[in-house]
């Protein structure tokens, strides 16, 4: 874990740096053989240093509508009806380490739907009621594949303090080499910080086939760390120091012209409590699993992502 990372009034540390691990997972039909090799590969992963892991979009499941209720867990029950995030949740423990869990289908009763559920009332598992994530390696802003797409929800997460976004996806063999590495790329660019994507592995005989190429991209735009098609773990290394040395010498932050056009956060303006990030407001900074949680007949969630978070020290 990384120590020292926040001062006394909350703000990070920009010279922090710590490893990210992407973890592109070649999936299969068999579901205890997806979480098994996931389990490997995280482990794996943490040995090399990582802190923080990202995991693709359906990684436990076919890529397929009529797979998703076969494969899908019922998370509220927890333990054997949702393996999946036991065994993320039991790392993450174990290992002290963060985990983007990416996304899995969720079952709710008899129907495979998009969750809106409370978790508070349950020991090891609640909703946070923010996007944006405090967790031991910083603040990340969370999305989920066709999110990447909307400037205005990565801007959001850049206003509030966002260092990093993470987002578990899965573009196809079109838009993929049109608009993968570009969208990324954009985002970083945009809002002048780090953007993590990660897809699941290539399989050319799937229903659905995936682009891969998943990518570390840094806060002036460029390419970091990346990785073809095949599965791979990409391990790179995010330096914070280097979010305010690119806003020092390119201050685009400050040069918006707020006169002719401004963002507005309507999550935050509709909120009947205004969330104050001080010292009377304090995180608890500890490693975390977050996992998008994917029940939908399309994979986007085009307003603010619907993620589950699974503490890691109950």
């Amino acid at each position: 874990m990384l120590s020292g990372l926040f001062g006394l009034d909350g703000v990070i540390e920009m010279n922090v740096k710590f490893k990210i691990a992407l973890c592109q997972l070649s999936v299969t039909a068999n579901k205890e053989q997806n979480i098994a090799h996931a389990r490997q590969v995280i482990e794996a992963a943490a040995i090399n240093g990582a802190q923080l892991i990202l995991l693709p979009e359906i990684w436990n499941s076919p890529y397929s509508n009529e797979s998703f209720p076969v494969y899908a867990e019922d998370i509220d029950a927890g333990g054997d009806a949702s393996p999946s995030t036991a065994m993320l949740s039991e790392l993450s423990r174990s290992l002290k380490i963060t985990i983007v869990g990416g996304s899995i289908p969720e079952r709710s009763g008899n129907s495979c739907i998009t969750p809106v559920v409370s978790l508070a009332q349950m020991e090891n598992l609640r909703q946070n009621t923010e996007s944006l994530l405090y967790v031991d390696v910083g603040r990340i802003g969370i999305g989920i594949c066709y999110d990447i797409r909307f400037q205005e929800l990565a801007a959001i997460y850049a206003a509030r303090g966002a260092h990093l976004l993470c987002y578990p996806g899965a573009f196809n063999m079109t838009t993929g080499p049109l608009h993968w590495e570009l969208l990324q790329r954009a985002r970083a660019a945009d809002c002048q910080l780090y953007v993590a994507t990660c897809s699941p592995a290539r399989d050319s005989g799937s229903s659905y086939v995936a682009w891969g190429h998943s990518t570390l991209v840094g806060p002036f735009g460029e390419v970091l760390a990346t990785t073809e098609h095949d599965e791979a773990t990409v391990i790179a290394e995010i330096d914070y120091s280097l979010l305010e040395q690119r806003r020092k010498y390119l201050p685009i932050q400050r040069q918006r012209r707020g006169d002719l056009y401004q963002l507005v956060d309507v999550q935050r303006l509709n909120s009947t409590e205004t969330r104050m990030f001080t010292s009377q407001k304090r995180h608890d900074y500890i490693p975390s699993l977050i996992l998008l949680v994917y029940a939908r007949t399309e994979p986007c969630l085009t307003q603010f992502p619907v993620y589950i978070e699974l503490i890691a020290n109950p």
